[in-house]
């Protein structure tokens, strides 16, 4: 008990030190930067508008700009600890509430790519871990390298090139029905399948390489209940260490992909945040994709003991 105490204690301290982290260095990124928010705010026609010195003033007053940098930064990551990161310079509205209206687009499609992920990813795996043909393994091998290669926006374009202006099967843009889900689910499952599908193939070669798989095929067991039943269980668990970096690339995908498809959602708000250099909306971003990428890897610390034995048995 003492162990597991000591364990989740320091877990949230490396939590906590990640937050941190993440939080100051999209503060120190977006201060760096040449231009003026407000400026931005005033000027976001495309057309220099003549506006009231005052009103520059009182802006740059309400949202502490006008302070020094590090009481800025003080007054930030106070607020940030009561997790408050104030107003949009943009729209004016609290930033949570922005969070809190693009989270769930985002994660269905995060999620739904995800489980397209597993189920592209998992069979590609299984499929060239049981052929005899070697021409048709090594050909089934090497899709997911070409598909790590390729950029997400490009895969993008090209679905909607095809499947929308081509064929007209599925929507351009938007968020409305399952159609729309589609195509921004295929292109960010693809690349997300291939890495997926790269590492269980190998750790399906290295477990089936194991003297208790040899046992099991000389007790007579067909080579697909081994794979499936004794295989597999071993083979999974350096996906569960990837975890977060799927999600990582899941929610760096979601940037592109509904910027391309016009979708509303986490990636698009932190793509029109960054473009304007909404400072309070960027940090809230960056500080609940970190809170994501934490939580999923600490889920995935709490399941090693209980899928691998091994490991329970060394932490007792």
């Amino acid at each position: 008990m003492k162990g597991a105490a000591f364990y989740l204690l320091a877990r949230g301290g490396q939590a906590l030190l990640v937050l941190w982290a993440a939080f100051s260095l999209s503060f120190v990124i977006l201060y760096a930067l040449p231009s003026d928010p407000v400026s931005i705010m005033l000027n976001q026609n495309g057309e220099q508008t003549t506006v009231n010195q005052q009103q520059v003033a009182e802006l740059r007053a309400q949202y502490h700009l006008d302070e020094p940098l590090a009481v800025q930064y003080g007054i930030a990551l106070w607020h940030a600890m009561q997790l408050d990161f104030g107003d949009s310079i943009q729209s004016g509205q609290p930033v949570s509430a922005s969070l809190a209206e693009a989270l769930p687009k985002t994660a269905a499609l995060a999620l739904v790519s995800l489980a397209v992920s597993l189920v592209l990813g998992v069979g590609l795996a299984l499929v060239a871990s049981l052929t005899r043909q070697r021409w048709l393994r090594d050909l089934l091998l090497g899709l997911p390298a070409v598909a790590v290669s390729l950029p997400t926006f490009w895969v993008g374009l090209l679905l909607l090139q095809w499947f929308s202006f081509g064929w007209h099967w599925f929507p351009a843009m938007g968020n409305q029905g399952l159609a729309s889900l589609v195509l921004p689910t295929l292109t960010l499952a693809i690349p997300t399948s291939a890495v997926i599908a790269q590492v269980l193939s190998r750790s399906l070669a290295a477990t089936s390489s194991l003297p208790f798989v040899d046992a099991l095929r000389a007790k007579g067991m067909s080579p697909l209940r081994v794979l499936l039943t004794h295989v597999l269980h071993n083979a999974v668990i350096p996906i569960l260490s990837l975890s977060g970096v799927i999600v990582g690339s899941l929610l760096a995908g979601s940037v592109v992909t509904e910027t391309v498809f016009s979708r509303e959602g986490i990636g698009r708000l932190a793509q029109g945040a960054v473009s304007s250099q909404d400072i309070p909306v960027v940090q809230g971003v960056v500080v609940l994709a970190a809170l994501i990428f934490i939580t999923v890897n600490l889920l995935v610390d709490l399941l090693y003991p209980l899928l691998d034995p091994r490991i329970r048995g060394a932490a007792r």
